[in-house]
């Protein structure tokens, strides 16, 4: 009995906050659907590794008379620091599922479509400004302004490279934000953007694209990555190498389990590994709060620099954009797209966005991680 009191007695305050948080996200992605396959491993894992002495974590083993006698080793901190810590093997796996789902098809039948997927990387480079004036180190500046890219394994590889303490908050933020799209987004359009803007209608003319365009593309796109920006060679190389098991044609089964087992599998181990970084010592901060507000601010400013964009190459064509499409060159695939679509059709029913949505988004993708890679190449020579 004695035993068991001294465990509930033990609880500290930032423990019971994290069982809050914990069971907020849990609450988010079973209630509400964001992220579930995400947010309800990280809140689970949560609660986990704040449970007093918990054996998911580290544990000196100790005898009746005091005596240290071993050690025993937890599983989500293994996890962590073999999958995370000492590789990034998660995060960078996870990219092979995610490009066998991406169809680069609507980009490369609309080219110009690559442009604003490098336009809505603004709030990347614009919070890493504003992470640095409130106090952070450039590295972690430039981890927090990463989260902009609405691509959670590139945050956590980012701020895992660079040592940061914060890997926990940034993953939370980064997450949090991307299943926040339906919300955030429209708002930051709408605060930048007339109703005019907002109808303007663009035909979808689609070109075809051959099948040795699309083998070549992930092939190119990792050379020239790999030449521009070394650092992203994993994170863009892994991403085009999921693509190319998706178009080459001769490996259905091998592109099909990337995109369901792998990438389900992958998910479900990165979600409850990042928990070990949320432990209540660390993650009960103010600088956490100031994370997630920053990583809102790189998430708005990423829309309306995208947004912006497109209004300045309409002061030049003679064929309007719809301004909508450049938000939609940040990351999240496929929700800005749908996003994009569902706004377009509120203001014009016979409005049909989603292509050249699409086109813009998965070009987000490419750019999210290229930034990514030329962030960690960067910044340790700023240093």
């Amino acid at each position: 009995m004695e035993f068991l009191l001294s465990g509930i007695m033990s609880i500290t305050w930032q423990q019971i906050v994290m069982y809050v948080i914990g069971g907020i996200l849990i609450y988010l992605a079973i209630c509400k659907d964001f992220e579930p396959a995400l947010l309800m491993p990280m809140g689970f894992g949560a609660i986990l590794v704040n449970l007093p002495m918990s054996g998911v974590l580290d544990q000196l083993m100790v005898s009746a008379t005091g005596e240290t006698i071993g050690e025993a080793h937890g599983i989500i901190q293994w996890l962590f620091e073999v999958g995370i810590e000492a590789s990034e093997a998660l995060p960078i796996l996870l990219f092979i599922g995610i490009g066998a789902m991406i169809d680069f098809g609507p980009l490369l039948s609309n080219p110009k479509m690559f442009i604003f997927g490098a336009a809505a990387q603004f709030g990347i480079f614009f919070a890493i400004a504003a992470a640095t004036l409130c106090g952070f180190d450039l590295q972690d500046a430039a981890s927090i302004g990463i989260i902009g890219a609405a691509d959670g394994p590139t945050s956590i590889l980012v701020s895992q490279i660079f040592g940061s303490k914060y890997v926990g908050a940034i993953a939370v933020a980064a997450y949090s934000y991307m299943a926040l799209v339906p919300i955030i987004q429209p708002l930051a359009i709408k605060l930048v953007t007339t109703k005019k803007e907002r109808m303007i209608r663009m035909p979808y003319n689609p070109k075809s694209v051959s099948k040795t365009t699309r083998i070549l593309f992930p092939i190119i796109v990792s050379i020239i990555a790999g030449l521009v920006a070394p650092m992203s060679v994993s994170l863009v190389g892994f991403l085009m190498f999921g693509n190319l098991l998706r178009e080459c044609g001769c490996l259905t089964r091998l592109s099909e389990t990337a995109q369901n087992e792998l990438a389900n599998l992958i998910t479900l181990l990165l979600g409850i590994t990042i928990s070990f970084s949320m432990r209540a010592e660390q993650f009960v901060a103010v600088e956490t709060v100031m994370i997630m507000c920053l990583g809102l601010v790189a998430f708005v400013m990423d829309s309306v620099g995208g947004v912006l964009f497109a209004k300045l190459m309409n002061l030049f064509l003679k064929e309007k954009i719809n301004p909508m499409i450049g938000a939609a060159g940040i990351s999240a695939f496929p929700m800005s797209a749908r996003v994009i679509q569902k706004m377009a059709q509120k203001e014009d029913r016979q409005n049909h966005l989603l292509m050249h949505a699409v086109g813009a988004n998965v070009s987000g993708q490419i750019a999210s991680v290229v930034a990514g890679g030329i962030i960690l190449y960067l910044v340790p020579m700023m240093m």
